[in-house]
């Protein structure tokens, strides 16, 4: 099979593809032979260095995959030859709270961007019937965080306003589940077109960050001086200082990304008066992921995918998330 690896820190120019052996499953393990392979922000980061955990060069990057079963372990029961799988971003975090033996797949364990991988048959899902590979591989990172986010931890419900802070992969689930719940959508962007684009998918309402740099005054404006009832905090820096003081009181904010900066600064006298409930998002759990299958199936959803690259673009692929997607890039892996 062939495979990418990360040869050394520094960045995309040490990406390699290389052929290796296809592994053999253990007997709790599947083989699943990829479709396709879905990229993540954090992706850029692991590429150049690891993303704050350390790894053992020459290292297979990427962490969510849809594919077949190809093969199954001796003991496997949660799966059969032939079943379309997605793999959980968490290995080890099927319930519950997170667990300290929880290891990221693409982070500290190999990723992948392969043709063939072995999970544990713990470590995946059943894929939606109603998505091919290439939509299907975009939920296993974005759209869990979205979906544990909103409705695991949030319990949205309708009559609700969520504001979702630019047009990434995450602020599109975000877009789409909240809509799907029957809540008010409030789009936060630097650019009219992304704006537009964001109507279509069923954005209430799009504030150009551009014309308008005090994005919360404009959300008090459109929620009648209420305040939005949850708020995706994507930027960092003084920007959550903003998202506390679009929230109305009691809301909840969702930390989720730190694209603007690495810290975040709390104002500490509208925190008081606006009791709010602030909370990390780190992906989630199996079981959320199971229900978000559910519910793309039931619902319809369909991912927002901004390119599509063949196995062999992957460099391309990982500038252009660099640049910022509208949506999902994705690498096709399989035929």
């Amino acid at each position: 099979m062939r495979q990418w690896v990360v040869t050394a820190p520094g960045g995309a120019q040490h990406l390699k593809l290389e052929e290796a052996s296809v592994p053999t499953p253990g007997p709790h393990e599947i083989l699943v032979r990829v479709g396709a392979v879905s990229l993540n922000y954090r992706d850029i980061d692991v590429i150049a260095g690891g993303h704050g955990v350390s790894l053992p060069f020459p290292y297979t990057p990427g962490s969510d995959l849809a594919g077949v079963v190809a093969a199954t372990g001796s003991s496997v029961t949660r799966f059969r030859e032939g079943d379309d799988v997605l793999n959980t971003f968490w290995a080890g975090w099927l319930d519950g709270d997170w667990p300290s033996h929880a290891r990221v797949i693409g982070g500290a364990l190999p990723g992948v961007l392969a043709q063939y991988v072995v999970l544990h048959e713990d470590w995946a899902v059943h894929a939606p019937r109603t998505l091919d590979a290439v939509a299907a591989s975009t939920l296993p990172c974005a759209g869990v965080t979205a979906w544990f986010a909103l409705i695991e931890q949030g319990a949205l419900h309708a009559g609700q306003t969520v504001v979702v802070q630019g047009t990434g992969g995450v602020a599109l689930f975000g877009l789409q589940l909240a809509r799907a719940h029957g809540a008010q959508v409030i789009v936060t962007s630097s650019s009219d077109e992304k704006l537009r684009r964001v109507r279509e998918l069923g954005a209430t309402h799009g504030i150009d960050r551009t014309t308008d740099p005090d994005w919360d005054r404009v959300v008090r404006e459109l929620t009648q001086g209420r305040g939005a009832d949850h708020i995706f905090e994507l930027a960092g820096g003084d920007n959550l200082g903003a998202s506390l003081r679009a929230l109305r009181q009691g809301g909840r904010i969702s930390l989720i990304g730190l694209l603007d900066q690495p810290n975040m600064t709390l104002p500490s006298i509208p925190s008081f008066l606006t009791r709010p409930v602030i909370q990390g998002i780190g992906v989630g759990h199996r079981r959320a992921f199971e229900a978000l299958v559910r519910a793309v199936d039931v619902v319809g959803i369909k991912p927002v995918v901004d390119e599509v690259y063949a196995f062999d673009a992957l460099p391309q692929a990982v500038a252009h998330l660099e640049r910022g997607a509208f949506g999902k890039l994705v690498v096709k892996v399989g035929a």
